[in-house]
């Protein structure tokens, strides 16, 4: 079986969905890095047993995300919170360096103090 990254990263969204040995087995599988046989042996189910649950598992993780889309959104918020962290940055350097402006600093600071409110919700 080739691993799909993408699953690790719909398990932190999607995880509480699955039946305890569906994210057992797949946080074993791609967080763990654990074999078939050695999930199988934590578990106390077969070989067979295991990749039926992350094929089920996989199946359940790829529908809900492309009905809710939530990994998606999360990453494109992600990068856009960045991006306004950068061009804060650029506005910060020009002010500190042309304008000497407090009104800017302050303002810069109230954008700041929210931007890392988001940053938190978004962790």
């Amino acid at each position: 079986m080739a691993k799909d990254m993408r699953v690790a990263y719909l398990l932190d969204f999607y995880g509480d969905l699955l039946t305890d040995k569906q994210r057992d087995s797949l946080d074993y599988y791609y967080n763990d890095d654990l074999s078939l046989g050695e999930i199988a042996a934590n578990l106390g189910i077969t070989r067979q047993g295991v990749r039926d649950n992350i094929k089920r598992a996989e199946a359940v993780l790829f529908g809900m995300e492309e009905k809710l889309h939530l990994a998606e959104k999360f990453s494109k918020i992600k990068d856009g919170l960045e991006s306004v962290r950068q061009q804060i940055d650029i506005i910060d350097n020009k002010n500190m360096r042309v304008y000497r402006s407090n009104e800017i600093n302050e303002s810069i600071k109230v954008i700041l103090k929210e931007l890392k409110k988001l940053n938190e919700l978004n962790d």
